[in-house]
């Protein structure tokens, strides 16, 4: 066999053109169905090793060494437990409660209708001496409220000239790493921003996947750890 009969033989045919070029047939590549099954399988190993990974990963826990602890006083009773424990176990001086307008009142109407007065009685409740507890509430409501309570505590710390520099913040499981990316955002890098992490006791964290309430909780915030990170810069609050 001649070269040019050999390489007429190995290209590919060229693409062909009908209808006075209106048409046009060219070769393409496509899947075999070894292709498409490799595909697969390794959709169904990214997809587990998300699935897996995500919860622990949004429901960070990350102390830094501070006298400061904060509160977000929406949190639910597990959660005010685990900061009486947190507070019973480490040397923080002060707790700080934050928080807008209470959900259903229409916006703000005074400091004692919001989440921080609220989570400020639990702790009072729970055992928390009332001098060591300090309410700072926003009035802000609507979106965006973990940022507004955030810049609050920020500002009423300048405001009363009160010296930090590493402050922990305590919440609800899944809710961590964006309450610190958001804290982080407010500080500016005025103080350093540590997290814990209260898992919730209504569903297994491991298998988050198998509890309707941990499928609804974990996408959540997902979607708003994502836009906080990419989406939020920041807004003119306080």
């Amino acid at each position: 066999m001649d070269k040019k009969a050999f390489a007429m033989e190995t290209e590919p045919p060229k693409s062909e053109t009908r209808a006075m070029g209106l048409l046009v047939r060219k070769q393409k590549w496509g899947l075999s169905w070894r292709g498409r099954l490799t595909v697969v399988l390794l959709g169904i190993v990214v997809v587990s090793l998300g699935v897996r990974n995500i919860y622990p990963f949004l429901a960070v826990t990350q102390r830094l060494d501070a006298k400061v602890l904060v509160v977000e006083g929406w949190v639910h009773q597990y959660a005010i437990d685990a900061s009486v424990c947190e507070l019973r176990t480490n040397r923080y001086e002060r707790v700080f409660t934050t928080g807008g307008p209470v959900i259903g009142s229409g916006g703000y109407t005074s400091d004692f209708n919001t989440a921080a007065s609220v989570g400020a009685d639990h702790l009072r409740d729970a055992g928390v001496p009332s001098e060591l507890i300090q309410m700072v509430p926003s009035h802000e409501s609507g979106r965006d409220r973990t940022y507004s309570s955030a810049v609050a505590l920020r500002n009423w710390l300048q405001q009363n000239h009160v010296a930090f520099q590493n402050v922990n913040v305590i919440t609800e499981d899944a809710h961590a790493r964006r309450t610190r990316l958001l804290f982080e955002k407010a500080f500016s890098g005025k103080a350093r921003i540590g997290v814990v992490s209260v898992p919730s006791p209504d569903y297994d964290a491991r298998h988050w996947w198998r509890y309707s309430q941990g499928v609804e909780n974990v996408v959540e915030q997902w979607i708003g750890y994502l836009y906080a990170r990419f989406l939020f810069s920041g807004g003119k609050v306080g």
